[in-house]
C-alpha cells in the first residue's frame, strides 16, 4: 500500500514540505509506504480546453520539462494521495493547480474512489478558501475525501515555526492515521458502489 505525497510548494524543503513529512511518519507507523513527489520551480502550463486527452486521457504537452502524465501515472499507481500548498493570496499555488487542471482533466477516470486529501500551510490567514479550492479536485469525481479533527493547515513562515505549531502538527498526524485506516479497509472490505448506466449531462439554455 502506498500514498503519494505531492508538495505543491516551490521549495522543496520549506513549510508545507515539513507538514508532509509528519504525515509521512504516521503513514509508516501504519506500514504504509510513501513517496513525495515535488513540482519544484519548473513552470507549468495551464489547459487548453483542447480535449485532446479524451480519448488517449494523457496531455498533449509531453516534452521533457511537463510533468503532467508522470504525476496522473503516478496517482493511478497509489493506493492515496495528499495534495499539499503553501497560501498565495488566500488561495494555493498557482503552478499547483495549473498543472492539477490537466492532471485531472486528462486522468479523472482512473482516479474514482482513491481516498484523497489535501493540506496547506500559511502564515497567518487564507488557509480555509486555499483547503475548500483544492479538494474540489476530489469531490468532482468521486475520490472519498479524509478528514482529519480540523481542517488541515499548518501556521508559520518558516519550517522552525511550523514545527512550534503543535495543534497543526497533530492535525497533520491525525490525517496520516486515518488515510491509513481507510486504505486498509478499502483493500480488506467491500468493492465500490457500481455507477449508474448512463452518465447524465445538463447545459441550460433558453
Amino acid at each position: 500500500m502506498k500514498v503519494l505525497l505531492i508538495n505543491g510548494s516551490p521549495n522543496k524543503d520549506g513549510c508545507t514540505f515539513t507538514a508532509l513529512t509528519e504525515i509521512e511518519s504516521a503513514l509508516h507507523k501504519h506500514d504504509i509506504e510513501t513517496e513525495i513527489f515535488q513540482i519544484g520551480t519548473e513552470p507549468q502550463r495551464g489547459c487548453l480546453g483542447c480535449g485532446g486527452c479524451w480519448e488517449t486521457a494523457k496531455c498533449i504537452f509531453k516534452d521533457n520539462n511537463d510533468m503532467c502524465n508522470e504525476l496522473s501515472k503516478k496517482i493511478i499507481e497509489s493506493d492515496g494521495i495528499i495534495v499539499g500548498s503553501p497560501v498565495y493570496y488566500a488561495g494555493p499555488n498557482g503552478a499547483l493547480c495549473a498543472l492539477l487542471d490537466r492532471v485531472f482533466f486528462s486522468g479523472a477516470k482512473d482516479f474514482k474512489h482513491k481516498p484523497a486529501a489535501c493540506i496547506v500551510s500559511c502564515r497567518r490567514g487564507g488557509a480555509s478558501s486555499a483547503f475548500d479550492r483544492l479538494n474540489k479536485y476530489f469531490t468532482i469525481v468521486q475520490m472519498p475525501v479524509v478528514s482529519s479533527q480540523y481542517w488541515n493547515a499548518v501556521h508559520g513562515n518558516t519550517p522552525e515555526e511550523v514545527r512550534q505549531d503543535l495543534e497543526g502538527l497533530q492535525i497533520m498526524r491525525t490525517l496520516g492515521n486515518n488515510m491509513a485506516w481507510l486504505i486498509k479497509n478499502i483493500k480488506e472490505g467491500n468493492p465500490p458502489p457500481e455507477p449508474e448506466k448512463e452518465r447524465l449531462w445538463t447545459n441550460f439554455h433558453n
